[in-house]
């Protein structure tokens, strides 16, 4: 098992040819097939093994609680899986999460894929087990996924180098910094606040990003961080895309990126918007868990994972 000598969490195994992974349901079910996913992954050298969840429906869930409990688990156990994608975000991962065993993932750790909903998942790992995980593309969202973002999830499973460079269409706050990457949905983020999987953002770098949020939601959301101390020490904030925002009648007067930035102009760490990452076609895949250094211009960011390998 890879690791590193000044980089606290644990990196599962890369992924090699011949590997077998795994797609399950922890939240949402799906409503269509996943073969086009499943066709990529094998493309990759993968076999693949579907869950019962991928067929399964209860209510808006993709089986009840149990089931999914039951599939995720499976996979969690069976040590031939090195890696598991979820099918789908939606809601539904905060309901299971308390009924899984990770005691066999602790001590043989793998890769999870996903996010949206899942960043239950990647917060709980983080928290409790201090392994890395993939905030990335989901077989739900394979078809629609630009080439680019694919690519970027192939070669962070498969050990192979990524950095980021992008340019920004709003201004940054300039800065250069090192820490660790953490972050997701930044509902979900929210909402495991008071719970055992609740992490530390203490010299972290956060992303964030959501979808379909009213601005006020989004402002109480900043709200809450703020108040709790978590954007107080901080590396960095990365705001990923906050998309299909929703306004009252009366317009709250702010837009995604505004409402951020004023919660945290006080502090002097960079800030970067329009990370190509979230509910996107070209949501890149980011390695949560990992040491990064940030280098923010007005306009410009760079991004690179430190990968001091032992």
């Amino acid at each position: 098992m890879t690791n590193q000598l000044n980089h606290p969490f644990k990196t599962p195994p890369y992924l090699k040819k011949g590997d077998t992974v795994a797609i399950t349901c922890p939240a949402k079910k799906l409503p269509s097939g996943i073969g086009e996913a499943v066709r990529l992954l094998e493309s990759w050298g993968l076999r693949v093994l579907l869950g019962d969840t991928v067929e399964a429906s209860w209510h808006q869930f993709a089986g009840n609680d149990e089931l999914r409990t039951g599939d995720f688990q499976r996979f969690l156990d069976d040590e031939n899986v090195k890696a598991i994608f979820a099918a789908r975000g939606g809601y539904g991962t905060i309901r299971i999460i308390d009924r899984l065993d990770f005691s066999g993932f602790r001590d043989h750790p793998k890769w999870i894929i996903g996010f949206s909903d899942i960043t239950v998942l990647h917060s709980h790992i983080q928290a409790l087990y201090k392994t890395e995980s993939i905030h990335g593309q989901m077989p739900i969202s394979i078809p629609e996924g630009s080439k680019f973002s694919l690519e970027i999830l192939r070669k962070a499973l498969f050990d192979e180098s990524i950095e980021y460079s992008y340019k920004s269409i709003l201004k940054n706050r300039p800065g250069n910094s090192t820490g660790i990457l953490t972050g997701g949905n930044l509902t979900l983020l929210v909402m495991m606040s008071g719970s055992v999987s609740e992490q530390d953002y203490t010299d972290k770098i956060l992303f964030i990003e959501d979808v379909g949020e009213y601005l006020y939601s989004l402002d109480r959301m900043m709200w809450n961080l703020k108040r709790s101390g978590k954007l107080n020490n901080l590396k960095g904030l990365i705001a990923g895309s906050f998309t299909e925002m929703k306004d009252n009648d009366i317009p709250f007067g702010q837009n995604a990126e505004q409402i951020i930035m004023d919660h945290v102009k006080e502090f002097d760490y960079p800030v970067c918007f329009n990370f190509p990452a979230g509910h996107i076609a070209d949501n890149r895949a980011l390695i949560l868990g990992r040491t990064v250094s940030l280098q923010a211009e007005d306009y410009a960011v760079r991004m690179i994972y430190k990968t001091d390998h032992l």
